[in-house]
């Protein structure tokens, strides 16, 4: 292993790190059922896509489903959240992690009385902004095309 091609070929570094209050209201959903756009593909340059997601109390989840050319990784922040390994319904809690590389079957779910916030990370990155701001408006004649775009297949079962 190596570490990746250069991206900066500057001699003296620059000022482009960006700042996230905690405090910043939901970027899609209303707050206590929304996501957060931490990094987005745009802001990484396309490495990577970090999303902060809060889920209501029996807030349920998408179907099972994969991605072809992306990974999708998740970190339960608090709460429980039900993942879907492929295999099996797992109850994970604060501080686990859940990796599913492309092709993986997955889907995730808060079926708990109680709310749950979990963070998603999509590699390399890709722009979920849309699909996660126009998932629920897509008529049902356009939704293959619009879930192809977007990288998203869902399976029967």
């Amino acid at each position: 292993m190596s570490y990746p091609k250069k991206v900066y070929l500057g001699d003296t570094g620059e000022v482009s790190a960006r700042y996230r209050p905690a405090s910043t209201p939901v970027d899609t959903g209303e707050p206590g059922n929304g996501i957060h756009y931490l990094a987005t593909t745009e802001t990484t340059r396309g490495e990577f896509g970090l999303y902060r997601v809060v889920m209501k109390p029996k807030a349920g989840g998408p179907a099972t489903h994969f991605h072809r050319t992306i990974s999708e990784s998740f970190f339960i922040l608090d709460g429980t959240v039900r993942l879907y390994n492929g295999d099996k319904w797992i109850e994970a809690g604060k501080g686990d992690f859940l990796h599913v590389p492309q092709g993986g079957l997955h889907a995730f779910r808060n079926d708990a009385d109680a709310p749950a916030e979990m963070l998603l990370l999509f590699t390399p990155g890709a722009p979920r902004e849309e699909y996660f701001e126009r998932l629920g408006e897509v008529a049902a004649a356009d939704r293959a095309a619009f879930l192809d775009e977007h990288d998203s297949y869902f399976v029967e079962g």
